[in-house]
């Protein structure tokens, strides 16, 4: 048996208390606790205690710090139970606690899987460019079933992705005026497939643009890239070497072989 013989308030802590005791050998530091823990117990000076209990009160000493440090590291986010999970093991938190920490936190509402899916997705929608391939496998990093991300994401409607990509295609079209209509399509298609974004809405898009193609504009950037390559090659060639290779040059950034000729005919032969 141990006795209690003095209790303190630690200096930079005022919820903990320092426990000294005494087992006939003198007074000495025994352990530290919390407040809730100290009262629980209903610990003071003169209270005999086993060293079943000491170890006990120890124990739940040590858990109930680790707890604290899961509610700190909670205060600035939601996170998932993997996030809560990862960050423990970091702290070092004795294994057999952490799924205890865990299921106490699911208990009181704290960590919510399904509830956190729900807000990372109103969020990402609302605040990103991502589609929901890319935001499937930001859930699914940190640790969030597949059943729940697929039921959380009926919320990023075929419209409001729509909506998005045809905003993404605008913005991009008003950038490369300069390039050619196909790889500017091309580029986009890759583009807002590494966005996350699923193939028919994407198809749905294009098909959409391709319907509206400004033919003006197409010419007006064949002969943006033709003159770059005229300025590139003439000095080297001319006559039938030079139309080859202006004609190579826009074939491969992607001009149609009408709007080619055009060029040829106009910005060469007419020159000659």
């Amino acid at each position: 048996m141990k006795k209690i013989t003095r209790i303190t308030t630690q200096k930079k802590r005022k919820d903990r208390y320092n426990i000294f005791l005494n087992d006939g050998a003198g007074e000495e530091y025994g352990f530290s606790v919390d407040t809730s823990i100290l009262i629980e117990y209903q610990l003071r000076k003169g209270l005999e205690l086993e060293n079943a209990t000491v170890n006990e009160l120890i124990q739940k000493d040590t858990m109930h710090k680790s707890y604290t440090l899961a509610i700190h590291y909670l205060s600035y986010r939601m996170r998932t139970k993997k996030e809560i999970h990862d960050y423990l093991v970091q702290k070092e938190v004795e294994p057999d606690h952490i799924p205890v920490i865990i299921n106490k936190l699911t208990n009181e509402k704290l960590i919510d899987d399904r509830q956190f899916a729900e807000m990372f997705i109103r969020t990402r929608i609302n605040t990103s460019s991502k589609g929901p391939m890319v935001i499937r496998r930001e859930l699914s990093d940190k640790g969030v079933a597949m059943s729940i991300i697929d039921e959380s994401l009926h919320q990023y409607s075929d419209q409001a992705q729509f909506e998005k990509v045809q905003k993404l295609v605008d913005k991009k079209f008003q950038q490369k005026k300069k390039d050619s209509f196909r790889k500017q399509i091309q580029n986009l298609q890759a583009s807002l497939q590494q966005k996350g974004f699923t193939q028919d809405v994407v198809q749905a898009v294009l098909r959409e643009v391709n319907a509206n193609q400004n033919q003006d504009e197409e010419w007006e950037a064949i002969i943006y890239q033709g003159e770059k390559l005229l300025r590139k090659h003439e000095t080297k060639r001319t006559g039938y070497e030079l139309k080859n290779k202006v004609k190579e040059g826009l074939f491969r950034k992607g001009f149609a072989m009408d709007l080619i000729t055009r060029f040829i005919e106009e910005f060469i032969d007419g020159q000659e």
